[in-house]
């Protein structure tokens, strides 16, 4: 069985199952106000697995540094999530729509700052000639499938931010730090496909 087969029948076999999963964020600093968004979880079909993740620029006024999946918020002209998450992929790091086969769609997760963000999961091949969009992407790299999926990874870190106590879950890989929704989705993921192994 591919690896597109084996993710594929995870996430439909994981939709009946319910794992506990990380809702996201209260929206008391957005108001109530909820923006659909939508990235692509890029899973690079080689002998071993790897996800592609991108840094984004020191200089960007907000999440400044944060790694995250290639994406952003849904466009009217989009065709849903899978239209956005493609469409953002493209534009962040010249991953064409065409070389990505789509999987299916993961759990929905808020963001603190009102996003409410679809994981749009897809494979594909490896050694693609990619190219970051300087404005919007640092660097890029991957990191393995197996790692970011295995709980005893996933680390759950506390802070106080304006005032309240928050939690949120920290992946570290190779000296890089993936942390807040992006970890988030990432735990999601591997609680789900969890159950179906």
């Amino acid at each position: 069985m591919s690896l597109a087969e084996r993710l594929r029948e995870a996430l439909e076999r994981g939709r009946g199952l319910s794992p506990v999963l990380l809702a996201g964020d209260a929206l008391d600093e957005a108001d109530g106000e909820v923006t659909p968004a939508a990235v692509l979880v890029a899973v690079v079909e080689r002998r071993e697995p790897t996800v592609i993740l991108t840094e984004r620029p020191r200089t960007m006024r907000k999440h400044p540094g944060q790694i995250s999946f290639p994406g952003g918020r849904i466009e009217p002209e989009d065709d849903g999530p899978v239209g956005a998450a493609l469409r953002e992929a493209e534009e962040e790091i010249g991953l064409p729509p065409a070389s990505v086969e789509v999987i299916g769609i993961a759990d929905t997760y808020r963001t603190i700052t009102g996003f409410e963000v679809t994981p749009v999961v897809g494979v594909v091949p490896p050694d693609l000639p990619l190219s970051p969009h300087p404005g919007e992407v640092a660097s890029m790299f991957e990191a393995p499938l197996d790692w970011l999926l295995d709980p005893e990874r996933q680390t759950i870190r506390t802070v106080e931010w304006k005032g309240r106590e928050r939690s949120y879950y920290e992946i570290e890989w190779e000296g890089r730090r993936i942390w807040g929704a992006t970890a988030a989705m990432i735990v999601n993921l591997s609680r789900r496909l969890e159950l179906v192994r």
